[in-house]
Order: C-alpha cells, then sequence, then structure tokens
C-alpha cells in the first residue's frame, strides 16, 4: 500500500527489493519476504517486494521526551545507539519482548512530531516540509531493526509479535494522514511550489519532495470526508492482518514440509546438492546416517527438479512445490486471498477508481493497465512461440533416447530435460561450471566491478550483527583525496530456519543529508543488507550461474542504497517508482556475464585455476536456451496479475476456478505453470506492494538492457564517463526527479524495447 512517505511502516510481504522475478536456471530466487519495509516513498517498490518485496529506515533522528526516557535503561530498541559501533543497532541485546513495548513508544512519539508540525505557526518549507521529511526517527530506527527481524529472524515468538502489531501498526499509518491540520499545510506547500521554484527560493528536489508528500497523502485518502476516512483506515487494518496470515500460512508450509530420501533417492543430484540435502537434514533434526532431505526452499527443490532422475521424487516435490500455502485444510490461502482482493477493490472504489489495477498504476511510468498489458502481451506472443519451440526440443531429446513418459513432458519433468537437452545441444553442464563459482570468488567480482564502475572500496569490519552468517562491511571511496565512509554493508547470505525464502535487499538506515542540528553525522550514513539462501556447503559454498546474478543482482539494488545522494531521505535512495526499482539491480546482473569478469574471478575453489575459455563459450551459447520457458513462466503471472486486479466484481469468485480460466483463455503453453501460483503469490498477497504491479520486472528489463547497451556501444562495460553518467542518473538521484526524465538524460531518448527483445532471444540480433 501507500504509506508515510517519511519513516513509516511499508507493509511488504514481497521482500524489497525484490530477487529477481524469472530465470531459466535451477537456483532463480524470489521476493518472499514477510517483513515491513521501512521506506519513505509509499510506492517505491520494493520489498522489496515488495518487498516487496524488507525494512529500511531514514537516519535516526536523536528521540527526546519521556516516551523514550523512561524505558531508555531496559529497551535497548529505545535507548541511545550511540555507543555501538557506526551507530548500528545494539543486536546483541535485543530481546523478542522489546518489540512491542518499543513500537508504542515510537509510534506515540511519532504523532507527537507530526501534531507538532500541524501546530506550527510558521509556514515554510523548513516548518513544514523539511520538519516532516525528519519526523519520525524513534519510530523508523525501531522498525527498521523489527522488519528486518521478520525477514531474516522470524521465529515463532516473532510471529506472534508481527501478528499482534500488523493491524496495529495499520491504525498508526492511517492516524498519520489524518492529523487535524496537517495535510492543509502540506497542500499549501504544494500549490505554492511552481511559484517557489520560479524565484529560485526553492530547488527541482524541493519541489519533487512537496509533490511526492502531497501525493502520498492523497493516495492515502486525505481528500476522503471522514466516514469514508474511517472506512479507508478499517480497509488498511483489515488487509494488514490478512497480508500477515497469508505470509504466514505459505511460510509455515515451507517450514514443516520435507521429503526425506536414502543416499540412492539422490540419484542424478551433483555432490554440492547430496551435501545440501544432508545438511538440511542435519538442520532438520534427521541425524540417521543415510539420511537426506529435499525442502521447499527454492535452492534445494529447483535443483532436485533439475537434476534428479527419479521422476516419481520430481512429481512429489514439484506437486508440494506449486502448492505451497494450500497444503493444510488449516490454511486456506485462497480463501484469504479472495477476501484481499474484495477489499482492494473497495479501496479503489474510495479513491475514485474503477479497478485496483487502475488505482495501482496511476503512480507509475506505466501509469495505466492498458500501458501494462502492451508491454506484456508483446513479449507474451513471442514467449510462447519460443517456449513452443523448446518443448518439442524437449519431446525429440525424450524420444530419441527410448524413453516413454506417462501423459508426455509434464511440468516436474521440464528443467530435468531442459538440463539434458542443454548439455547435449550446447555441451554445457552446470555442474561442470560450479567449482569455479564459489560464493567467495563471485563476491570478490562483485566487489571488483562495484571498484571499476564507482570507486568503491570494501574492508571486512569485527562487528556483531543478528547472527553468525552475517558479515560487516565498510564501504568506502576516494574522493578529493579523502578515503570517505560511504556506507556500511551486511551481508547475510545462507539459508536458515526462520529467515524468509527468496533474495532481498534492505537498510537499517536509508542515506540524507536531513538531519537535526547536534546529530552524530553517522546518521548520513546508510546502513545496507543483502539477503540470500544460498546452501551452505561444508566446505566451500559453490554457487550456480544463477545464484551468482542472484548476487550481482541484490548488489544492484544495494548501490542504490549506499550511493543514493538526496537531499531529503523522502526522495531517497530505493524510494523510487515501483516500476523503475528494478532497474539498479537488473542492470548489475548484465556485468556478471561478461567473459572478462568471468575470466578474472572464476576460479577453481580447489585449485585456484582460472575457468577455461572454452566453458564461457559454452556457457554463452547456452544462455537463451529455455529462455521461452523462463519467459513464459514469469509473464504469465504477470499476466494473471493485471488481469484478477482489474476485475470489477468478485462476488462468487473462485480464484483457483481463475488461474484455470484465465491461463486457458491467454494460450498457456503445455508444461508450464506460472512461477507463483495464487496460494503462495506473495508479491500479491502478502502485501500490496507488487499487486498489480509484477510487471515492474519485465518493464526494468526494458530500461536495463537499453541501459547496458550505452556501455556496450563505447567499446568498454567499464567506461568511465558512461559509469559516471550512470551513477548520476540510475543509482544516486532516489526520486529527486521523475525517473522518465532521469532515463532520458542518459540515454538522450526514450527507451527502446528491442534490446531485450534481442538478448532475451526473443526477436533476432
Amino acid at each position: 500500500g501507500i504509506q508515510h512517505p517519511n519513516m513509516i511502516f511499508r507493509y511488504l510481504a514481497v521482500q524489497v527489493i525484490a530477487a529477481r522475478a524469472f530465470r531459466s536456471s535451477p537456483v532463480s530466487t524470489t521476493a518472499k519476504g514477510h517483513a515491513f519495509r521501512l521506506n519513505r516513498l509509499a510506492t517505491s517498490a520494493t520489498a522489496t517486494a515488495t518487498a516487496l518485496h524488507s525494512a529500511s529506515t531514514l537516519a535516526d533522528s536523536t528521540a527526546t521526551g519521556a516516551n523514550s526516557a523512561c524505558v531508555d535503561e531496559i529497551n535497548p530498541l529505545l535507548a541511545s545507539w550511540d555507543g555501538e559501533p557506526y551507530n548500528l543497532p545494539p543486536f546483541s541485546k535485543i530481546k523478542t519482548t522489546h518489540f512491542e513495548p518499543a513500537l508504542h513508544a515510537a509510534m506515540e512519539a511519532h504523532l507527537s512530531e507530526l501534531e507538532a508540525i500541524a501546530a506550527s505557526e510558521t509556514n515554510d518549507f523548513d516548518s513544514i516540509l523539511k520538519a516532516y521529511d525528519r519526523a519520525g526517527g524513534l519510530y523508523s530506527k525501531v522498525g527498521s531493526v523489527y522488519g528486518n527481524y521478520l525477514s531474516s529472524l522470524n521465529t515463532p515468538e516473532m510471529q506472534d509479535v508481527q501478528t499482534a502489531m500488523a493491524p496495529v501498526l495499520s491504525r498508526h499509518r492511517s492516524k498519520t494522514y489524518a492529523i487535524p491540520g496537517l495535510f492543509s499545510k502540506i497542500e499549501m506547500m504544494y500549490n505554492m511550489r511552481e511559484e517557489k521554484v520560479s524565484s529560485g527560493e526553492w530547488d527541482t528536489e524541493q519541489s519533487r519532495l512537496a509533490e511526492r508528500i502531497y501525493l502520498n497523502f492523497v493516495r492515502q485518502g486525505a481528500k476522503l470526508d471522514s466516514k469514508s476516512k474511517d472506512e479507508y483506515a478499517d480497509i488498511q487494518a483489515e488487509l494488514a492482518g490478512l497480508q500477515t496470515s497469508f505470509i504466514q500460512n505459505m511460510l509455515k508450509d515451507e517450514e514443516t514440509w520435507e521429503m526425506v530420501l536414502s543416499e540412492n533417492d539422490m540419484e542424478g543430484c551433483p555432490t554440492d546438492l547430496v551435501s545440501a540435502a544432508r545438511q538440511a537434514a542435519l538442520d532438520r533434526g534427521h541425524a540417521g546416517e543415510d539420511e537426506y532431505v529435499i525442502t521447499l526452499g527454492r535452492s534445494l527443490v529447483e535443483p532436485f527438479l533439475t537434476y534428479s532422475s527419479r521422476r516419481d521424487l520430481r512429481e512429489k516435490a514439484f506437486a508440494a512445490w506449486t502448492s505451497r500455502g494450500e497444503l493444510s485444510e488449516e490454511r486456506d490461502n485462497l480463501a484469504i486471498a479472495t477476501q484481499i482482493l474484495k477489499l482492494r477493490k473497495r479501496q479503489a472504489e474510495l479513491m475514485g477508481y474503477g479497478t485496483f489495477a487502475e488505482f495501482q498504476t496511476a503512480d507509475t511510468m506505466a501509469q495505466n493497465p492498458d500501458a501494462v498489458k502492451k508491454l506484456l502481451l508483446n513479449v507474451w506472443e513471442r514467449a510462447k512461440e519460443s517456449a513452443k519451440r523448446e518443448r518439442s526440443c524437449l519431446e525429440e531429446f525424450v524420444a530419441e533416447s527410448g524413453e516413454t513418459l506417462d501423459g508426455g513432458v509434464m511440468p516436474f519433468d521440464w528443467r530435468y530435460y531442459a538440463e539434458k537437452v542443454r548439455k547435449a545441444n550446447y555441451d554445457f553442464d552446470e555442474s561442470e561450471l560450479k567449482p569455479y563459482l564459489s560464493l567467495d570468488s563471485v563476491t570478490n567480482a562483485i566487489f571488483d566491478v562495484s571498484g571499476k564502475l564507482f570507486g568503491l572500496k570494501y574492508r571486512k569490519v569485527d562487528v556483531q550483527a543478528y547472527h553468525p552468517d552475517v558479515t560487516v562491511y565498510e564501504v568506502r571511496k576516494e574522493e578529493g583525496g579523502e578515503d570517505r565512509l560511504v556506507s556500511l554493508f551486511l551481508a547475510d547470505n545462507y539459508a536458515r530456519q526462520f529467515k524468509s525464502s527468496g533474495a532481498w535487499m534492505s537498510e537499517y538506515r536509508s542515506q540524507t543529508k536531513n538531519i537535526a542540528p547536534g546529530t552524530d553525522e553517522i546518521e548520513k550514513i546508510p546502513i545496507v543488507s543483502n539477503n540470500n539462501n544460498f546452501a551452505k556447503g561444508s566446505g566451500s559454498t559453490l554457487l550456480s550461474f544463477d545464484d551468482g546474478s542472484t548476487l550481482f543482482h541484490e548488489m544492484g539494488h544495494g548501490h542504490h542504497g549506499m550511493l543514493s545522494d538526496a537531499t531529503f531521505g523522502t526522495l531517497a535512495s530505493t524510494s523510487v517508482l515501483k516500476d523503475f526499482v528494478e532497474l539498479p539491480s537488473q542492470l548489475m546482473e548484465h556485468w556478471f556475464e561478461e567473459p572478462r569478469v568471468l575470466k578474472e574471478h572464476a576460479r577453481h575453489h580447489e585449485t585456484g585455476e582460472p575457468v577455461p575459455d572454452e566453458l564461457i563459450e559454452r556457457l554463452k551459447a547456452a544462455s537463451v536456451f529455455n529462455e521461452g520457458f523462463a519467459t513464459v513462466e514469469y509473464t504469465a503471472c504477470a499476466l494473471y496479475d493485471m488481469a484478477v486486479h482489474s476485475l470489477s466484481d468478485y462476488d462468487n469468485f473462485d480464484l483457483a476456478e481463475f488461474e484455470k480460466e484465465y491461463l486457458q483463455e491467454i494460450g498457456m503453453v503445455q508444461g508450464i505453470v506460472m512461477r507463483h501460483r495464487p496460494a503462495h503469490f506473495a508479491h500479491l498477497f502478502a502485501s500490496s506492494s507488487y499487486a498489480a504491479g509484477y510487471y515492474v520486472y519485465q518493464w526494468a528489463q526494458v530500461l536495463d538492457n537499453d541501459v547496458y547497451a550505452a556501455f556496450e556501444e563505447t567499446g568498454d562495460v567499464f567506461d568511465p564517463n558512461t559509469a559516471e553518467k550512470c551513477r548520476k542518473c540510475i543509482y544516486s538521484a532516489g526520486n529527486t526527479e521523475p525517473p522518465q526524465d532521469l532515463f532520458r538524460r542518459f540515454r538522450g531518448r526514450e527507451p527502446d524495447v528491442s534490446f531485450m527483445l534481442k538478448n532475451r532471444g526473443l526477436i533476432p540480433k
């Protein structure tokens, strides 16, 4: 949903900033966290997903007053963090029981600060907009930790807190938009912005701040009558509870389902997958010598579907994986999702829109559902033809091998035979590449690319985080002879119990220059966290190529946070329109595909030998194989999302039947299912952030392929002039300008879809 544009909780079940929505290789991660995201602009995506898709925060303004003073000594969330390294949260002191009282105290302080703005007798930029941008420091500070724990350390006790607090926090958010006299001051600033810019009193960023804050108030119902405001608040609170139930049901299925196997049952699986399944067995209490476990975590189940020669076990794993959210009669996510759709429809009606899709897209680059559908259908028809050709290749391989498949190539067969065809036609076996892609080597590659493009240097520091798996880095840059601290970076890379599946970027503190007088300057420095779910190896953790791309993808989001250079936190970092937020992340993936990067950093984890040139060539030759499958799997979800949110009536609505009928209507390719089926489509139903917005990954693909082409056109993908222009227009600007203007400034024209279509093999190069 649309949130307080400064420091208010974003209800993201989609961990924003989200991982890639689709890839063709085995370990494709998605953003499925269930945390709040503290992002200042309601429309900014990601939690990140989403969330979207994940917690982020503005700099912590010093919390003052009795609200925090009385509990400073006993609640570390409300105490000063000045004694902690870099003013990081006091992780070692935080207990689950601290969150509820801290959140209540922070909410009270937040409302007091907003009421003070509304009561101010001075009506100028500093007393209204600048103060509003800074308000809620304690709320933001506490919420950043709370949101991150909900995604990275969500124990049963934390889930109880989440269930209790979701409607409370929603009510608080509604209150922040309904403080008497506050909106009238915001509207006054909005109405005078053009005059102030023309006179030179304001710069364009100040004008943009007025515009974005005003728009958020309007989209949160500030212009509704009192009765409608109350109804809108009720809807938001009910949605918060339903969305929390949806994600907790899905996570419960993922946490409890398992397939216990013997070593013989792992036939066909590479050694690293066997090792990961053995580790999963130990983690789940299966200590027998011949016990291996496949869970519903993507890093285990997708490789199993790709390599296991046991068709019966592939079918069993696939059936459970695609039925998350409906594995137990006690956890009926389809009923929850249907109720969510009804509430969203009413929400849109209150705001003057016919459908929720119209309401959601109104504040995006796309601007309306028709523009979204135009792009998706353009890709869909091409992708279907590509996927049908791929299916024919699979069927030919099966026939030539003398196999007989009951029912033909089924959805649980596709990945397995696609890998066989890839090896047969392109002589490329991903298991050959994995030994060269240790987590350490790919991390070094990311840091090197970051340094070559943006001059960033990473230094590991000995600081305790919330879990032993987390590594903390200083990120520094030399500028004007000064070695400047740019950011803190937390890398949380391994899958574990009570951690959301998928991959995401979040923040404990977002970049800002608008801090209160007397505040420590460290509060201007962002604290960025990247989160992945790689299966931890007993020795080196080996990644698939897709895993490596995920690491680069999340680092693209990380750069969006670390390189942010906005004056106001409301406009900083990832607080951008949701169909722009995946541009920085997807753009970064391109450098991982560069042969020179692989040649320098892909080294055998045992011998240190560089990856052979011929293996890189085979990888490149096979790169677009199965892209039809991947694109269909994703685009079907995006089309479904827009269709289900474009309905005007949900009476007697059957969500499962709608899925079946709609996929038949658009001609879903035989043997492929939606990447996210409704009962576990967290992007849509665990928050409102990516609802009627799942298309953003494909929209951003048009942009990222076009931007990378600008680097290629120079003859040097590390061209310093292009990199600096990219930093200014893509990574540092945040929401200080409309994204369309930023893209045009970088490229000198409107986006060209042909680069994306060519790179996905959907039209000839």
